[in-house]
């Protein structure tokens, strides 16, 4: 071991300095970086891993700071805040308390607990208040490695049974890491900050209840969720945040304005498309299907059900069975009803002999699919058990294959940005560890998603072992008014399903050749589309897409007639139209045509009705001058015509 080792810090222009061997981390971001910059320095990053400030340091090493208004640095700023929580409720509740695990997630983080009694909200406000104490008290958080069995012994003795289990999944000749806290030890990778004082800004948000380890067969915990930023000022942009997207809930909205409805009496998980949100599905719809037509793609329909074989060869069985529904038995054959579109577009394309001169197929289908998910998993319409995938398979040569992924993320970019989505995350997915098809494949595969991103000029990240199990895949995730990112868009290569059906084409040279499959879907699913869609709007919806795009509003009874003609005229003209001719006060049928988030009221009076026109009022507030019934439709159509795109 040297005696003297050089340090170099990444991040400064050629600072590097000597020092003792077995200085800890902070002693050298204290000689390495500027006074401002160690203010804010809470770990360090060196070819080790993420390691803490009290970290030792024994050989020539280059760190690299870590902020804590860096991501790495507020995730262990969240993490450790999680520790804090759980101190609090053990000094709160005694021993008897059951820790679980208390990871930090985007945006915050969260511990769950197996105690007797539930927590209340006057408990998350007793908790919040403990955690300040402690964090006054600058408590340090303390690593020490020891072996597992001495782990053990420490658990059973405070009969944390929680932890014990997750150290039975530990090899027994492994070193484990514990940290201390007050009277709170916890197994943990780590790092953490170096005291509690670090805690600037933090808030405990809400309780739910979770399985230990996601299994419904295990017992349901009570799990606690907060946040933490690095000053009072980012925390009240969050919580502010958070106030907004509550009153966006696609959930909420969803019931006030009548788009769609729950009914213990289908099930859970099953969404009824009420009129409104039926009529919005429509223009979504029919946009799709025209704007597929365009890029040559041709429309198919498909069962809903099939024999289970079917999805045996697919091999579904095998890898996703636990996400299917159970089988039913007709005329004494198992059937399945489907939880995919694509074994069904293969029988299309085995219904006749295919040739090169045939391809690329591009096949597509708005289908309805049904997927297991489990109670607790279940989110309004963004986790459901039916929904309608924008599905579609893209048979190609494999001379055809990067140019295809291409095509596919130019119209996909192109739909999301007509619907208002021009903001994403852009992921790599690759082989996972339960998988199909062999290592060429795979890397050919790969290799042409990633060489389409990069020729679209798309910045993305790899997510490792992420691919589904035939193949690897692109994911997007597009962001709404509020900067969260939704799942939707997904572009998977697959060379596997072509070789478990057999599927062929006859090449130029008259031999048989196997093509290769793209499945692919841009909106991902309707139902969850729609919910992203419902929240970045706030239910206002553009004029093309709004269920209702006007709604005629009577001062008085003698403008009925009138009334009743106008409503008929502008139907006939394809403009959606309501007409509330109640006899009620105007400011009254306002006041909910504003609640109802339509973009325009037609105002009729006694004016209105001598000369034949119509004042429209916007939902700001505003009147436009009174023009005459043609006017208005031509606004209607003009600026509720649908997107067009390249």
């Amino acid at each position: 071991m040297k005696n003297k080792m050089t340090i170099n810090l990444s991040v400064i222009d050629g600072a590097e300095q000597s020092m003792t061997s077995g200085v800890t981390a902070a002693e050298a971001v204290k000689a390495l970086c500027s006074n401002k910059l160690r203010k804010k320095v809470v770990a360090v990053k060196t070819s080790h891993g993420l390691l803490d400030l009290s970290a030792t340091l024994c050989e020539d090493t280059v760190i690299e700071p870590i902020t804590i208004d860096s991501p790495q640095g507020l995730e262990i700023l969240r993490h450790s805040t999680a520790h804090v929580m759980a101190l609090a409720v053990i000094e709160l509740f005694g021993e008897g308390v059951q820790v679980t695990i208390g990871p930090a997630i985007a945006d915050g983080f969260y511990y769950d607990f197996d105690k007797e009694t539930a927590f209340s909200a006057d408990d998350l406000e007793k908790i919040e208040a403990k955690m300040q104490e402690i964090i006054s008290a600058n408590l340090p958080f303390v690593r020490r490695e020891v072996t597992r069995g001495e782990a053990a012994s420490l658990f059973k003795s405070k009969g944390q049974k929680y932890k014990l289990e997750l150290l039975d999944s530990i090899d027994e000749a492994e070193t484990v890491s514990l940290y201390e806290q007050g009277g709170f030890v916890d197994l943990c990778r780590g790092p953490h900050l170096p005291h509690s004082g670090w805690i600037k800004a933090f808030k405990l948000i809400k309780l739910a209840g979770a399985y230990w380890r996601g299994d419904e067969k295990n017992a349901m915990l009570q799990r606690i969720y907060g946040t933490s930023f690095p000053d009072n000022k980012a925390l009240r942009r969050y919580l502010n945040l958070l106030e907004e997207a509550k009153k966006r809930d696609h959930r909420r909205l969803g019931k006030d304005l009548e788009l769609f409805t729950i009914s213990d009496q289908v099930g859970p998980g099953l969404f009824l498309w009420q009129p409104k949100g039926a009529r919005i599905r429509r223009q979504i719809e029919d946009f799709w299907k025209d704007e597929h037509y365009r890029h040559d793609y041709e429309l198919l329909y498909t069962p809903q059900i099939a024999k289970r074989d079917l999805w045996q060869t697919s091999g579904h069985l095998d890898f996703y069975v636990d996400d299917m529904f159970s089988p039913m038995d007709v005329d004494e054959v198992s059937y399945q009803i489907k939880p995919m579109n694509c074994p069904f577009h293969i029988a299309i394309y085995k219904s006749r002999k295919r040739s090169y001169r045939e391809f690329p197929i591009r096949w597509c289908e708005l289908g309805t699919v049904y997927r297991y998910e489990r109670t607790g998993a279940l989110h309004g319409l963004m986790r459901v058990r039916g929904f309608t995938q924008d599905d579609a398979h893209i048979f190609t040569l494999p001379s055809q294959l990067e140019q295809e992924i291409f095509n596919i993320l130019d119209l996909n970019m192109n739909i999301l940005k007509a619907f208002g989505f021009t903001e994403y995350e852009v992921y790599l997915s690759t082989r996972p560890e339960k998988s199909v098809g062999s290592d060429e494949n795979w890397e050919k595969s790969t290799e042409a998603l990633k060489l389409a991103l990069e020729k679209k000029g798309m910045n993305f990240e790899i997510d490792p072992g992420e691919g589904v199990f035939y193949g690897p895949k692109i994911d997007i995730k597009i962001k709404d008014v509020l900067g969260r990112a939704w799942q939707c868009s997904t572009i998977q290569v697959d060379f596997n399903l072509p070789e478990r059906f057999g599927i062929s084409y006859t090449g130029e040279d008259g031999h048989g050749h196997q093509p290769i499959m793209i499945h692919r879907a841009l909106m991902g699913s309707l139902e969850r589309f729609f919910g992203v869609l419902i929240e970045h709007y706030a239910g206002a919806f553009p004029l093309w897409l709004a269920p209702v795009q006007a709604r005629i509003l009577n001062i008085s009874d003698a403008q009925l007639a009138y009334s009743e003609h106008l409503y008929l005229t502008l139907k006939k003209a394809g403009v959606r139209v309501e007409k509330d001719l109640r006899n009620e006060k105007l400011n009254y049928k306002i006041r909910q045509a504003q609640l109802s988030k339509l973009p325009y009221m037609i105002i009729i009076g006694d004016k209105e009705v001598e000369n034949n026109t119509l004042t429209v009022r916007l939902k700001d507030g505003k009147n436009l001058p009174p023009m005459p019934v043609e006017d208005f439709i031509d606004l209607i159509h003009r600026e509720g015509c649908v997107p067009v795109i390249d």
